[in-house]
């Protein structure tokens, strides 16, 4: 696309109405301005990139694809359109088209600030850390020492398990600032991750300091200490799926080959095959469950911690309500006999603790109810829970037999399986199903 002299371009003031009307949702209002500007200018290709734009915010995904396809015909070589085009291709989780085209505008714009931030998000949405890490490393050249590519990199080397190198970022940040609590807080994860928890108690004691009382940081000096929390604060499993939510599907269903939903509700149907029964779906995220069962004749309630997996989870059309607390909170306030069935998949690998649950999940069941969930499986010969270094949960498979048995479920029956795969290696882990007894 050949660059125009601002004075000499006809249609740049209907262009920056176009984006501000966009930006304050006057959708209608910026199709009436991009129609003035196409009339001057029949195939600019600003003009499509912005009504890709504005037909993504009306939920028009066919349509916003239509026009950034249009504006990148018309301009194969222009940045904007091809990173819009990008960003929306990974924002509807079409990760390999979107890396490739992201790749192309990083060459085309290899200074451009603002292209590398959204070359990073697109490599961050699509799981690509090794892509990520190469753009902010690049970054970096472009401006040395900022603060926000560090932190990134620092992360992103932590997840890549190269810790040596992501603590020497985070000890740089927090020698330019020592109350940079989103830099020790990075540290502190890190030797956590790296086998080392003692030599993150100073860090943990500081942040304690500067935040007192604060649940997050409380929970890693517990883990400093060698102690192990029954359970995770919500604040963190909250800011992690709400980071999740919008690739979360695409990544466990295809990425981690996730199956658990499926073959719960398979095992659901076939008992209810004509579908009358009430079900609860404990930590029902993205509303996977919901989707393996579709709609059934009674309630079909999720919970979830987490605001963005139930915005994803509402759009499927099949639970008839959602509450988003944590699911102990949840099955304490529930009253009892209510449910035919309740569900909670891989959801105790993030709640930890099963003694308070389990016996809530029978009150809360009717007579003849089913209770499934899963759990990581952890060594028969160690602790009943384990909390692991990728921060998840483990559960012994005879400690949790138990509990079921001591709430009163009676059969309990047990499959090992593999709950998803990492690395192309299978989690190793197993299905519950717990069976309350008929009424007498």
């Amino acid at each position: 696309m050949s660059a125009t002299a601002p004075q000499a371009d006809p249609i740049r003031k209907y262009l920056e109405t176009a984006r501000a009307q966009i930006g304050k949702g006057e959708l209608r209002e910026a199709a009436q301005t991009l129609n003035k500007a196409q009339r001057i200018i029949p195939d600019d290709a600003r003009i499509f990139m912005l009504a890709g734009l504005m037909a993504e915010k009306s939920g028009n995904v066919k349509g916003a694809f239509e026009a950034l396809r249009r504006s990148v015909a018309l301009a194969p070589d222009w940045g904007p359109g091809l990173l819009e085009l990008a960003l929306l291709l990974a924002r509807q989780n079409q990760f390999q088209e979107a890396v490739e085209t992201a790749e192309k505008v990083a060459r085309l714009e290899p200074g451009n600030l603002l292209v590398l931030a959204g070359v990073v998000d697109i490599a961050h949405r699509a799981r690509h850390t090794e892509m990520a890490v190469r753009h902010l490393r690049r970054g970096l050249e472009l401006v040395p020492g900022d603060v926000q590519l560090r932190r990134l990199l620092a992360r992103d080397l932590g997840s890549l398990g190269q810790h040596a190198e992501a603590l020497d970022l985070w000890s740089g940040l927090i020698a330019q600032d020592a109350k940079d609590t989103e830099a020790l807080l990075g540290r502190v994860q890190t030797l956590l991750a790296a086998g080392r928890p003692a030599q993150a108690i100073a860090d943990t004691t500081t942040l304690l300091e500067l935040v007192p009382g604060d649940s997050v940081y409380a929970y890693y000096n517990a883990l400093a200490h060698g102690i192990t929390p029954p359970h995770q604060p919500i604040e963190l499993n909250r800011h992690l799926f709400d980071g999740m939510a919008e690739v979360y599907d695409q990544h466990m269903v295809r990425g981690l080959r996730y199956q658990l939903p499926k073959i719960v509700a398979d095992k659901i149907l076939s008992r209810y095959p004509e579908k009358r029964l009430n079900v609860l779906d404990l930590g029902c995220g993205t509303g996977l469950l919901g989707v393996c069962l579709g709609r059934i004749d009674g309630f079909l309630i999720g919970v979830d911690v987490s605001t963005k997996m139930v915005e994803q989870a509402a759009r499927h059309s099949v639970y008839d309500r959602f509450h988003t607390v944590n699911l102990l909170e949840a099955l304490h306030a529930t009253p009892a006999s209510l449910y035919e069935v309740i569900t909670a998949l891989d959801v105790f690998i993030y709640a930890g603790d099963l003694t308070e649950a389990i016996p809530n999940a029978h009150r809360i069941l009717l007579p003849a109810g089913d209770f499934y969930f899963s759990c990581e499986a952890a060594p028969e010969d160690g602790p009943d829970l384990v909390l692991q270094a990728n921060g998840r949960y483990a559960h012994k498979r005879s400690h949790v037999q138990a509990l079921c048995r001591q709430a009163g479920f009676d059969p309990v029956e047990i499959e090992n399986l593999a709950l998803r795969y990492e690395n192309q290696e299978p989690v190793q882990g197993f299905l519950v199903k717990a069976h309350k007894a008929a009424a007498a």
